[in-house]
């Protein structure tokens, strides 16, 4: 027997040796993201967890399902043990545990999507087999978006940034792209098809056409240029995370972003990254007002992070904020969506003061309201979104809906040198491309960048140096399909999908 033939065998048979396999393969997935960018890989990784899944039952499933989805996070949020340990003051070991019971527990959604597709979907045919599979793993994607605040990362989608496959982003977003990309792997796993020259024809007909068909949609200007373009000026200062908070240091911290900017030509914009302004509001407000009325001199707006107080009856209330400086109208923005731990602390009753890690420097922050609009800022809107937000297709459709411009503010140096902050970077390019709007990148070490409606990163800061970025960005008017309906159009069509392959799967069982 053929060694390609037994391995293929051992990966369909139960069995610990198939349950390596597939966690290998879900490793295998990690390099299709940035910063390797080698998608083909990608494919492969999906195209060997759903023939792990031909043959087994449904316990099994689970179990190959897990084991992939823990190759995949272990190699690809591997990252968090940076800020569990370094900026946590966790031991190596407890920032390993923890890091590996998070890897364990996002490793379950893959383990029910495996259950639910062998026990109520799969098909013997490799046009319904594959078909079903990408429906159920966009149905687990979206799923994992809100489930218990979501953890929206490594969708599949997001290797095809850069491959004609983003043509489809602005009709189904990242979850379209990921859907098409699983039935294809799947489909051109079936070999089976081979035997059969008119299927295999069909098969390869459709792959073009999906292939084609995202180049065409590339080509679509979905959205049109509004205005002329603003000038930018983007501060990237570079501030070591175990500084930021630091009360002796912010004096210091202050006075670089004050430095920084005013060494700066004037431009539309300056823009600092999340929390840039280390002290609550009520506290630095004098300081910025003190910034942005220099600037409004020289004709430039500010905008920046800053953490914002709010005295309410029932206490003090902090947010993550980003404002704009000035008399500018609409000039603040209150974070949604908060980082489990870094922002707020589930059953922080409990957990509060257990290990340093649940004790993090501005980890209490609030929820902001959900009818915030956009920023107001030079005659534009712009559609905020603060670090971690930008990783929510839905909500940031619904933000660019009503905007012209994306800004995105973010600190991604709890992450160090990991693939962490390339990954965040490379989903800010989807958000772009899903909208067609330009997006500002602002972060504290990087990567800054301006992104352009395709998603293509015009200028950028190496991270780790501090630096200014000068640009141009075009705010653009129209909606994209994904802006107008977000995801719900696509969750139709997978109930249908999913509706129809049960119910035939249904009636060959009762005959």
């Amino acid at each position: 027997m053929h060694l390609p033939t037994a391995l293929l065998n051992r990966l369909r048979g139960p069995g610990l040796v198939g349950h390596v396999i597939a966690m290998l393969a879900g490793a295998l997935s990690t390099l299709s993201f940035a910063p390797y960018h080698l998608w083909p890989l990608g494919m492969l990784s999906v195209a060997l967890l759903y023939q792990g899944l031909c043959q087994v039952d449904s316990k099994q499933a689970a179990v190959r399902g897990g084991a992939w989805g823990l190759g995949l996070f272990a190699s690809g949020v591997s990252w968090i043990y940076i800020s569990i340990h370094l900026h946590g003051n966790a031991s190596p070991l407890l920032a390993g545990v923890l890091t590996g019971g998070l890897e364990l527990i996002l490793s379950l959604f893959f383990a029910l999507m495996a259950w639910v597709w062998v026990r109520f979907f799969r098909s013997h045919g490799p046009w319904f087999g594959s078909l079903s599979f990408a429906a159920i793993w966009v149905a687990q994607e979206i799923f994992r978006s809100w489930f218990l605040t979501g953890f929206p990362w490594l969708y599949h989608g997001y290797a095809h940034t850069q491959t004609w496959l983003n043509g489809w982003a602005p009709v189904g977003g990242v979850w379209l792209v990921g859907g098409i990309s699983v039935f294809i792997a799947c489909l051109l796993s079936e070999w089976q098809l081979l035997r059969r020259p008119k299927q295999a024809l069909a098969a390869l007909l459709l792959v073009a056409a999906f292939w084609c068909g995202g180049y065409a949609l590339q080509q679509v200007n979905w959205t049109q240029p509004k205005g002329d373009p603003l000038t930018v000026n983007l501060v990237q200062a570079n501030i070591e995370q175990a500084l930021k908070w630091d009360p002796d240091y912010i004096t210091h911290t202050l006075s670089l972003y004050r430095d920084l900017t005013y060494a700066q030509p004037a431009t539309d914009l300056v823009v600092w990254p999340e929390t840039a302004v280390p002290v609550l509001q009520s506290q630095g407000q004098y300081f910025v007002d003190g910034i942005a009325a220099n600037l409004a001199k020289r004709g430039s707006t500010l905008i920046t992070g800053i953490p914002v107080d709010d005295m309410q009856p029932a206490g003090m209330k902090i947010y993550n904020g980003i404002m704009v400086g000035g008399s500018e109208p609409q000039s603040e923005y209150l974070k949604q969506k908060l980082v489990p731990f870094g922002e707020f602390v589930p059953m922080e009753e409990l957990l509060r003061g257990l290990i340093d890690f649940f004790n993090l420097p501005m980890s209490s922050f609030s929820r902001g309201p959900a009818d915030q609009g956009p920023l107001l800022a030079a005659g534009y809107r712009l559609a905020p979104l603060i670090c971690y937000e930008a990783v929510y297709p839905d909500f940031a459709a619904r933000q660019a809906a009503q905007s012209d411009l994306l800004i995105t503010i973010s600190n991604d140096s709890w992450f160090g040198s990991s693939i962490g902050p390339l990954q965040h970077l490379q989903m800010a390019q989807m958000r772009a491309i899903e909208s067609q709007r330009w997006m500002i990148r602002a972060t504290n070490n990087g990567v800054t960048a301006l992104i352009d409606e395709q998603g293509r990163i015009r200028q950028r800061i190496a991270q780790f140096q501090q630096e200014v970025l000068l640009g141009e960005v075009q705010p653009m008017q129209g909606l994209t399909p994904y802006l107008r309906w977000q995801s719900a159009p696509l969750m139709a069509l997978v109930v249908l999908v999913l509706l129809v392959i049960g119910l035939r799967r249904r009636r060959q069982n009762t005959r």
